[in-house]
Parts: C-alpha cells; structure tokens; sequence
C-alpha cells in the first residue's frame, strides 16, 4: 500500500497512527487553532486547506499536510478540539435527570455557538477522545439509575441522536439566516409571510435567549426523554 493511502486507511484520522514526527514548523495544535478561526469567519461551506496556508501565512498547501493528511482529518481534529468546552462536571447534588441535564445541556450551548461543529458531526464520525469522554460520562451517570446492557446503550443513544439531530436542525436555521446578510429580526420580517407565519413568533423561534427559541426547545425536549427513560422495560 501506498504511504499516502496508509495515512488515509480506515477513514478517520482516530484509527490511524499519528503522522511521523518532522522538523516542520506549525504543530497539529497551530492547524486546529487556525482552523477553528477559519470556520468562525468563513463558515464551513467555503474552507479549504488553501484557504488555511493563507491564515498561516505558508506559501503552500503542502506544508500542512506534514500535519494532516487531508481536509477531512482537519475537520475531524476540529470537532472533537470544541467539544472539550462540553465536558463540564455533572452537580454532585440532583438525581441522574439533573446530571444528564447539565452535560447535555452543556454540549448543546458549544455546538450552538460553533454551527459548522454541528454539520460536521452529521458527516464525520464522533470518535476523538472529547466525543468519547462525553459518552462515557453520560454513560456514567446512566449507570448510577441502574441503566445496564441494552437499556443503557439505548438511553445513550437516544439523548446523543437527540442531542446531534437538534443542533444540526438549528444550525442550520442559523446559517441559513447569516447567508442572508440580514439579522434574525429582518430576516424574519421578510419571511414570515411567504412560511405563512407571525413575523414576531418567526424571530421568537430564532432568537438564542427566547423562552421560544432553539436553547429553550433543547432544554424541554431533553425534559420530555429523560422523563420517558426507565432503567428496564415496563411490564404492561
């Protein structure tokens, strides 16, 4: 096999050795951190590796690929780097629906505030170390309710899907909002009537601290599934 094709085996920059240690200037850390700022300014529709040698002042892509491999190994360097700001500590206080609240609580403020983070995960594997620590720490607090074996991945699974699938959905409002070049509040104004809406309940839907908007929806449907989920099946 071909060295490049071994750095690209298996699909994901996780399950692949990390790259031969060179005299190369910028570290894996400067690339992410580069990146991080790239995709707040640009947005994730637009990132290149091109444009990365230009935020790092290197005159070709190629000196970035002493560090990575490819974009999408970036990409997945990247969304695992965020999610370090989710792994806050459960209260040590409050039964396990207030633990799981506050972690997934948590994760779902980071992938807001980073919107392309959550169009990553819809494509890229969760598998850095963040995304695994986030797992078994809700994995952790599940256990603590008696959550075992199948009931316990099934409960995981549920409140992650959840957690992804709502920030996925809302950033996508997001972003589509700032293509336009408009603020929530015009966008809505110029909207509403063609979704056949209230112009004012439209913005309310938007808007990051409306009892209406998409934390506040998070936070109480994540209520509604933490208090369907049992330990073990019911017996009717």
């Amino acid at each position: 096999m071909r060295e490049a094709d071994q750095r690209t085996v298996l699909g994901s920059v996780w399950l692949r050795d990390d790259a031969r240690p060179t005299k190369a200037e910028l570290t894996r850390e400067d690339l992410v951190a580069a990146a991080v700022r790239v995709l707040h300014r640009e947005g994730l529709d637009v990132f290149s590796m091109r444009m990365m040698a230009a935020e790092l002042g290197t005159a070709a892509t190629s000196a970035l690929y002493w560090r990575v491999a490819n974009k999408n190994d970036l990409l997945e360097l990247v969304v695992d780097d965020i999610l370090a700001a989710a792994l806050v500590p459960p209260p040590e206080r409050g039964d396990w629906r207030e633990q799981a609240t506050v972690v997934l609580e948590a994760a779902y403020h980071v992938l807001w505030e980073h919107p392309w983070a959550s169009q990553l995960l819809a494509s890229h594997a969760g598998l850095g170390p963040n995304y695994q620590a986030l797992t078994e720490r809700l994995q952790a607090i599940l256990r603590t309710a008696d959550f075992r074996g199948k009931y316990l991945d099934s409960a995981v699974t549920a409140l992650f899907r959840y957690l992804i699938g709502s920030a996925v959905t809302d950033s996508a409002w997001l972003s589509m909002v700032r293509r336009s070049g408009l603020t929530d509040l015009q966008w809505a104004s110029r909207s509403a009537d063609r979704l056949g809406v209230d112009a004012e309940q439209l913005t309310a839907y938007l808007s990051e601290k409306s009892i209406a908007g998409p934390k506040a929806r998070f936070s109480s449907g994540l209520r509604v599934i933490l208090i369907g989920l049992r330990p073990r099946e019911l017996t009717l």
